[in-house]
């Protein structure tokens, strides 16, 4: 029973965190961008200057000027 406990507390855990953890697909669709112009090549948690600009100006890249 104790095992069955963990469990669920786990898989509940994992919903609760993966939404905060991900970015999201409609971001990159809604700006025309690819994942990787946000996020590094194979680090997804991680933003670039252009995802730390668009984290900070309300999801938006209007006036980001790429160095």
């Amino acid at each position: 029973m104790k095992l069955i406990r963990i469990g669920v507390l786990v898989i509940f855990a994992a919903f609760v965190a993966l939404p905060a953890s991900l970015g999201k697909p409609e971001y990159a669709k809604k700006e025309g961008k690819q994942c990787t112009f946000c996020h590094p090549p194979g680090k997804m948690k991680e933003l670039t200057d252009a995802g730390k600009y668009y984290k900070d100006h309300n999801h938006s890249l209007e006036g980001y000027k790429a160095t």
